[in-house]
């Protein structure tokens, strides 16, 4: 994609999503994310009404007259967009591919993050960790986000990180990883190797949003310890291809993953119901092993609405905040 096309697309996304954080999203997701805790405001009189527990002790002896103290949340999140940028991420047999929906939902976060005032960063990644933002607030910020994960693969090729300054431990660490990772396929996706790397440059507690298909194995214990030191949401990206096919006849099928191809007969009742079965379990296996580890699971059809999976789960988790 040239640049004047990904500055299009960025106004474009822009256009649609700017109305939907201002609409709707933007009280959601301050209802459901809270801040790191209470921090000290002020010191006040006390009025007919006050909860007396707050009653500062030392002022009201000192002056003679009752005040209370106030406190005011320490609101200021730092939200972290890991996606997946993978070559199963290029799939879409609808109106857009699974990365073009990891983009819209990149804009919807990053959009209402900054909206309310938190920091946002993002890190690409397939094999390893591709690209990295540090967390910064600001709209300018954000639609970088979004322009980044657009132009996705194009400055991958010119080096990992090439735009960005991290400390030189981080770049050590990266370089020990690639030497790690070269013998596997290039298009391979590692969220391990993601979630490790977040875990070096993110000192303080911070929101992971995990976008992707997670056609990936080997993660969950890695995925464990990042859900313990932050606040980790899966977004699993699908395709409606993924299980159904129509029955079109002999296909050959290519893993954007590890290349290999395989024929099939789609018009075989017995394969596409195995085809059915078998995104079902996965979806149910990831489901079980992410509540077994108190982490949320939001699904996100590709080719339908971002808004309407977000909320849901926005709502749902509000309603077991309040319990």
């Amino acid at each position: 994609m040239l640049p004047a096309e990904i500055a299009q697309a960025v106004k474009r996304i822009q256009f649609v999503t700017g109305r939907q954080v201002a609409d709707v999203m933007a009280g959601a997701y301050l209802s459901v994310f809270k801040g790191r805790g209470m921090e000290f405001d002020e010191v006040r009189p006390y009025v007919p009404g006050d909860d007396v527990r707050s009653i500062d002790w030392n002022v009201t002896a000192r002056t003679g007259e009752p005040h209370i103290k106030r406190f005011v949340e320490e609101r200021e999140l730092t939200v972290m967009l890991l996606v997946d940028v993978s070559a199963s991420q290029d799939f879409g047999s609808g109106r857009r591919s699974k990365l073009e929906a990891a983009v819209e939902l990149s804009a919807l976060l990053a959009l209402s993050a900054v909206e309310n005032g938190d920091k946002v960063g993002m890190l690409l990644f397939h094999g390893g960790a591709d690209l990295y933002i540090p967390p910064r607030k600001g709209g300018k910020h954000a639609l970088r986000v979004v322009r980044e994960v657009l132009a996705r693969g194009q400055d991958v090729a010119a080096g990992p990180m090439r735009r960005t300054i991290v400390p030189r431990f981080v770049r050590r660490w990266f370089k020990q990883l690639q030497d790690k990772t070269r013998s596997e396929p290039r298009r391979s996706t590692s969220i391990a190797a993601a979630l490790e790397f977040c875990r070096q440059v993110l000192p303080r507690r911070a929101v992971l949003f995990l976008i992707s298909d997670f056609l990936d194995e080997g993660y969950i214990q890695v995925l464990r310890h990042a859900n313990r030191k932050h606040d980790v949401v899966a977004a699993l990206i699908t395709d409606p291809r993924e299980a159904d096919m129509p029955p079109t006849g002999l296909v050959t099928l290519e893993d954007a993953e590890s290349g290999k191809t395989r024929l099939v007969d789609t018009r075989s009742r017995a394969f596409r119901d195995e085809l059915g079965k078998r995104a079902e379990a996965r979806r149910k296996e990831l489901y079980d092993q992410l509540r077994a580890t108190g982490m949320d699971l939001v699904v996100f059809d590709a080719s339908g609405s971002m808004v309407d999976p977000l909320l849901r789960f926005f709502r749902e988790r509000e309603r077991r905040l309040r319990r």
